[in-house]
């Protein structure tokens, strides 16, 4: 059979890189587990458990990465006995027969470290990829830095500010996520061994009430895996708790690039930038001139996606009962893999997007100019004062031309003229040579560009949280689009 002739998740077809991917393989999860229980057994061997030989161990080490017959075993063995545990605990006895009977001993079937295994290794590809995109944004703010853009508020013209500026904004929320996945990155830990409840009683057993070998194996487990150390409450599993605060900045971030994608469409409506397209692109089957973004439209697509995966995390959270229940075995099949492929596809398209976006200073300035006129009148105002003139007949001098500039606007379909009125009024005479200098757009960006350079500047904020990416971000070339 073709492979078109069978679903395939477009997360993992069209927008996950292949490094993602690769985590989460079948072939990936098994052989983990089988790596699982080799480190069990070395660790029970070393704390004296005298069932499990040398030739056992070295049995399960030949065997680590799981065959397509072995695979082929496990699905025959799991449709008898409904366990996928036991399914390939018995897959890996028939491939290594010196160890049958010593695999697992005292774990539970939901000897659950595989899926940490899984996210922490995720999380590593995902946070130098986020780094990357930090990176790029606050290149783009300090190139911009003091280039004047017409400001919004309620999405109408307000007071300017400069496109570096807006830039940071971006910037900062990207940087409040890459903190809080450094966080949760950070304080990840591993189940260990703790029996089918929590309370180890197997391994007191089989350690005959020793608990300083129990806490040993732990640490030898957390060694062997790479972990700093345990949770210290398990129930037969490690708490869904996890999963929730993962998914909840994962989702987090998700909401930030939703935000950030929105305002570059907006932005590319406006035609003030636009973000790259490729030589062949096609725009629309039907309307060959369109240039659409088609980029940020993805991100905006598979960011919505993203931001509201941790609904699911948290209703398996709570819907939890006592020591476990199973319901939360299917979902989390599809939504650990799938949560990551959509932070990974997200910021591959972020990555592209903000390494080339195309900025055009003209019509920002066009834009601006239509507006200052208005935003001009309070300086021209207080000139007038200077002069001796009454502040409130200035006022009503240049609200009555307002009102016919902006009929000529809205209504006559012409330019913003407001300033040619006033330099043709007698009233305002005496201010009329220094009104153009009023003009000036730098006027009005406050400390735009001061505030840009401190943050996204060299040595600046930014630059310091980036330190520990910055052999990933100097040697990344920008992530192409698979389709």
């Amino acid at each position: 059979m073709s492979k078109y002739d069978e679903y395939q998740t477009p997360l993992a077809s069209r927008y996950a890189s292949n490094e993602m991917k690769r985590i989460f393989t079948p072939r990936e999860r098994a052989s983990t587990w089988r790596k699982l229980w080799l480190w069990l057994a070395e660790a029970e061997k070393e704390l004296g458990v005298a069932q499990i030989s040398n030739e056992a161990i070295e049995a399960i080490r030949a065997n680590l990465v799981i065959s397509d017959e072995a695979f082929q075993v496990a699905a025959d063995e799991e449709r008898r006995c409904r366990h996928d545990v036991m399914a390939h605990i018995h897959a890996l006895e028939k491939d290594a027969p010196a160890a049958a009977g010593v695999i697992h001993i005292a774990a539970t079937s939901c000897f659950d470290n595989a899926d940490l295994i899984f996210m922490r290794d995720a999380l590593d590809l995902i946070l130098p990829k986020l780094a990357k995109v930090i990176h790029n944004l606050s290149q783009f703010a300090f190139k911009y830095k003091d280039l004047p853009t017409l400001g919004f508020t309620h999405y109408q013209a307000a007071q300017p500010i400069t496109l570096g500026r807006r830039a940071a904004q971006w910037l900062q929320d990207f940087t409040f996520d890459l903190e809080d996945l450094e966080y949760v990155r950070a304080n990840l830990r591993f189940r260990g061994a703790q029996g089918t409840t929590g309370s180890q009683a197997s391994f007191m057993e089989i350690f005959q009430n020793d608990t300083a070998k129990i806490d040993r194996l732990n640490q030898i487990l957390c060694e062997k895996s790479g972990f700093p150390s345990c949770y210290d409450i398990s129930t037969q599993t490690y708490t869904r708790k996890v999963d929730l605060r993962i998914a909840n900045t994962l989702s987090s971030l998700g909401a930030t690039a939703v935000r950030v994608a929105t305002d570059i469409r907006h932005l590319c409506h406006d035609k003030v930038l636009d973000e790259p397209h490729e030589a062949g692109q096609i725009g629309s089957s039907a309307m060959p001139y369109k240039s659409n973004p088609m980029r940020s439209e993805r991100i905006c697509s598979l960011g919505r996606k993203l931001s509201n995966m941790s609904v699911n995390f948290m209703d398996t959270f709570s819907r939890q009962w006592l020591e476990r229940t199973l319901d939360d075995s299917a979902i989390r099949r599809m939504d650990i893999p799938d949560m990551f492929f959509l932070a990974d596809s997200v910021l591959i398209s972020l990555d592209n997007v903000t390494d080339g976006l195309v900025v055009f200073p003209a019509i920002i300035h066009s834009q601006l100019m239509q507006e200052l006129p208005f935003m001009a009148t309070e300086n021209i105002i207080i000139r007038l004062i200077d002069h001796g003139i009454s502040r409130q007949e200035a006022h009503e001098q240049i609200r009555l031309l307002s009102l016919e500039a902006a009929h000529n606007v809205k209504i006559e379909g012409g330019s913003n003229d407001l300033i040619e009125r006033i330099k043709k009024s007698d009233f305002f005479k005496p201010v009329w040579g220094e009104i153009d200098s009023l003009l000036d757009p730098k006027l009005f960006i406050g400390r735009s560009p001061e505030i840009v350079e401190r943050y996204a500047g060299p040595n600046g904020v930014v630059d310091k949280k980036l330190e520990k990416y910055k052999s990933y971000v100097e040697s990344s070339a920008t992530a192409q689009l698979s389709v």
